[in-house]
């Protein structure tokens, strides 16, 4: 008479349990990557700022205008596309070169510090722009 040991039972167990570790890693690793990814702050499209409000606030119209948006975490985009302060100045004199009758709207939430707005509207003098324009909405 054979009797079975008990070796056969646990390799079989040891399959599944590690099976069941690699196919929950697969999980966690899958959704923490597009969680990243789909709320990732170089993917906005549209930059939602809430903009503070003014009386004499009006439209603007014209050509050869740069706008750059500071949203509520400091974070300042040059036409809706990610820029750090360092490398802001560059890309404002290059365009500035170009047009030197060259316009700025700047859009700020109305949340950010103002230590941020200073440091753009110091770039931005630094460059030369005299023709400024800061973004509000019409008070209700």
């Amino acid at each position: 008479m054979k009797i079975a040991g008990r070796r056969a039972h646990l390799e079989k167990m040891e399959s599944v349990v590690m099976t069941d570790i690699i196919l929950n890693m697969f999980i966690f690793f899958f959704i923490s990557f597009s969680l990243l990814y789909t709320f990732s702050p170089y993917r906005i499209k549209k930059l939602e700022v809430r903009l503070p409000e003014a009386a004499s606030a009006r439209p603007l119209e014209g050509k050869g205008q740069v706008n750059i948006t500071i949203n509520n975490e400091g974070v300042i985009y040059l036409d809706q596309e990610h820029v750090a302060k360092k490398s802001l100045r560059e890309k404002i004199s290059k365009r500035y070169t170009q047009n030197p009758g060259l316009g700025v709207i700047l859009s700020s939430d109305r949340l950010v510090r103002f230590k941020d707005i200073v440091d753009v509207l110091d770039i931005l003098n630094a460059v030369g722009i005299k023709n400024l324009n800061i973004a509000a909405t019409s008070e209700k």
